[in-house]
């Protein structure tokens, strides 16, 4: 069984920084990329990054891409999201989400409880 823990958010100035952290536990993760996705209210779950089981490789939204930085540490199973130059429009719940196969939102096994993101302008 697979359990994730996502923590780190808060409220924020427009142009501000967070690091979100999620915790992973369940020896499967360590062979499974990890994704971080947000829901915004009244809008879909969306897809902001996901990075590889080795940490060698991540991918993007084009909406952060520039801004935010996935990295993970394998020893510890901790998987971090690096926001920088925050704006309202980031305004969400943030989920890390994993899986096998992990490619999109539809692809998530195993989801945390969320983490709430808020950046005033």
């Amino acid at each position: 069984q697979v359990q994730l823990v996502e923590s780190g958010g808060g409220l924020v100035q427009a142009g501000g920084s967070l690091r979100l952290s999620c915790a992973a536990s369940g020896r499967a993760v360590s062979r499974y990329a990890v994704g971080w996705f947000r829901q915004a209210p009244g809008k879909e779950r969306d897809f902001v990054g996901t990075i590889s089981w080795t940490g060698t490789a991540t991918w993007y939204a084009d909406s952060v891409k520039g801004r935010f930085t996935i990295s993970r540490d394998t020893a510890k199973n901790m998987v971090y999201l690096q926001m920088n130059s925050l704006k309202p429009e980031d305004t969400a719940i943030y989920y890390c989400g994993t899986g096998p196969n992990l490619r999109t939102v539809t692809d998530v096994t195993y989801w945390g409880q969320g983490t709430q993101v808020t950046v005033s302008s």
